[in-house]
């Protein structure tokens, strides 16, 4: 995928890759009207977003956020403040953005080490915070393209929203699913992530393209094989804590490697404590 243009991936479905976090965008197109999924991270990404957005349609664009992580959303202002323009995510998500201080904060000091540049970009950020709340599922026409806005649980985090193209067959996973990298468990619920998953496969067939949050389009089988390490890494959790094991355990176990393993565990352990 091109970091400065769109590829279609289906029918009226498009895909740009922005290099420098590997985040996915998907544009929709319908009869007179699109979707934008994701806004990428600072208002300079969004503008040449929207400019690669335009070169594919100059229909007006409707925003949703898989969810409320920097690199997802921090375009908002850019894409949907001026003219106005609906901006979807999962409540918890649109909570979340209501709070740009704390977003901001978190965001620097995510990327300040390896990023200082990206990291005082996302400092001086201007936040727009979704106007339209998901809780279960909506769905939207999208110049007459039924679109399916759906919270399969928790997973990646508490408020992930994944996007269903029926007529496409096409299914934007966000940080649900992963392809250039191993899931990220910082905000993670790992013990029903299998769950989350198990459920957006149900939307799947043989032919589905997955967009996920990070890397390349994948296929459900690719999505399976990651719902199975996601499978056996909360069993690997579940029975470290029944064994009063440390965490470093199951990130010697973990499918994912070590870090990942070693988050994951501890955000498992939270789970099971009842303390996260």
């Amino acid at each position: 995928m091109s970091g400065h243009r769109f590829v279609e991936v289906a029918r009226g479905v498009h895909v740009l890759r922005e290099p420098l976090l590997d985040v996915n965008v998907t544009l929709v197109v319908g009869d007179g009207a699109a979707l934008l999924v994701d806004t990428l991270s600072t208002a300079g990404q969004a503008a040449a977003l929207a400019a690669a957005a335009r070169a594919v349609t100059d229909a007006p664009w409707t925003v949703v956020n898989t969810h409320h992580h920097f690199d997802h959303c921090f375009g908002n202002a850019t894409l949907a403040a001026d003219p106005p323009r609906p901006v979807y995510a999962h409540e918890l998500a649109a909570a979340a953005m209501r709070d740009p201080e704390r977003l901001r904060r978190q965001a620097y000091e995510e990327v300040r080490a390896e990023q200082p540049e990206l990291a005082a970009e996302l400092a001086g950020t201007e936040l727009l915070a979704p106007t339209h709340a998901v809780h279960t599922e909506t769905v939207l026409d999208v110049g007459g393209r039924r679109v399916v806005l759906r919270h399969p649980g928790h997973g990646h985090t508490d408020a992930d929203l994944v996007v269903h193209v029926p007529d496409a067959d096409v299914l934007v996973a966000g940080d649900l699913v992963e392809q250039s990298g191993p899931p990220a468990f910082e905000d993670s619920y790992p013990l029903q992530w299998p769950d989350a998953v198990a459920d957006l496969l149900r939307l799947t067939t043989p032919a589905t393209v997955v967009v996920p949050g990070h890397g390349d389009p994948v296929d459900a089988e690719f999505v399976r094989a990651q719902h199975r390490q996601l499978v056996d890494q909360a069993w690997l959790i579940r029975a470290a804590h029944t064994a009063a094991a440390p965490p470093e355990r199951v990130a010697a176990e973990s499918p994912f490697g070590a870090r990942p393993g070693l988050i994951a565990a501890r955000r498992g352990f939270a789970e099971l404590d009842g303390t996260g």
